[in-house]
């Protein structure tokens, strides 16, 4: 959905590889903000490993 709705808005990136390359031509605010693409779906992933781990147990089904 969101891509539907704010790329023809706005042309926005959801995509980390996609934002570095335009954020290191502008540089600036786009460079400030960059690290966020890169450490927003690393940190969701961490959380979602521990939940997962969590809800399923600890052990590997073999």
């Amino acid at each position: 959905m969101i891509h539907l709705i704010s790329i023809p808005v706005t042309n926005t990136s959801v995509n980390p590889a996609r934002s570095t390359g335009p954020a290191l031509i502008v540089g600036g605010w786009a460079l400030s903000q960059l690290w966020l693409f890169w450490v927003a779906p690393l940190l969701g992933a961490g959380l979602g490993g521990a939940a997962y781990r969590a809800l399923a147990g600890n052990s590997p089904e073999r």
